[in-house]
């Protein structure tokens, strides 16, 4: 019997976060490390999967008050682990003793080496939805997920992005919030799309082609 998928599965396990094709991720584990409660599809070996909430104490009354924060899963054990989300495009970003912004609800997994915290927008106030966003920073890697292939934005002028479609971004850009003039302006692919964060300074934004997976209709 022949194939190429046979050829993928010999490939030997590499350590660490790897991207096993476009749309998963497979982590050659040997440790511990972070992921997205339900991300994993398979794995082998002696792992350990423990319910880790938003991350502590202090991240679970963010949490409870911006409604942004990560449903996290410990990873643990060795073995190979394989995760994705919903055939979401799947990148990772190597972090170099330095820090980005992440929307939590792109965030697949990370290394338990990283620092990370949820942080407010500037300008954008207390009962905004969606401006509160997760910043990590030291040395390791990140895999986010996508819906739909991204496009990375240079920044070196004024931009504005819509609030569900930033994926992550410089941490060092200044970042706020812009309300267009007319709040019901069909301007982007949601309805109204009244406000959009807006990113300056020196650095890059990622924007996934959608507003996110369409939210299910609330129960009557």
């Amino acid at each position: 019997m022949r194939s190429e998928l046979f050829e993928q599965a010999r490939e030997s396990s590499r350590p660490g976060m790897h991207l096993q094709n476009s749309k998963m991720l497979r982590v050659g584990l040997d440790g511990e490390f972070y992921a997205r409660q339900g991300s994993m599809i398979a794995y082998q070996g002696n792992v350990d999967f423990s319910y880790q909430g938003s991350g502590g104490i202090g991240k679970f009354f963010k949490k409870a008050l911006t409604g942004e924060g990560l449903p996290l899963m410990k990873v643990s054990g060795r073995g190979d682990v394989f995760l994705a989300r919903d055939a979401w495009d799947v990148h990772v970003i190597d972090l170099e003793n330095d820090r980005i912004t992440v929307s939590g609800e792109n965030v697949l997994a990370f290394e338990s080496g990283l620092s990370w915290d949820i942080n407010r927008v500037e300008g954008a106030g207390i009962m905004t939805g969606g401006l509160f966003n997760t910043v990590f920073s030291g040395t390791g890697r990140i895999a986010v997920a996508c819906h739909g292939a991204p496009v990375l934005l240079d920044i070196d002028q004024p931009t504005f992005v819509d609030t569900d479609s930033a994926v992550a971004w410089s941490s060092s850009l200044r970042t706020g919030v812009r309300r267009t003039a007319k709040a019901g302006a069909l301007i982007g692919r949601g309805s109204g799309e009244a406000i959009q964060l807006s990113f300056e300074g020196q650095g890059f934004v990622l924007v996934q082609a959608s507003e996110g997976a369409p939210q299910p209709a609330p129960s009557t």
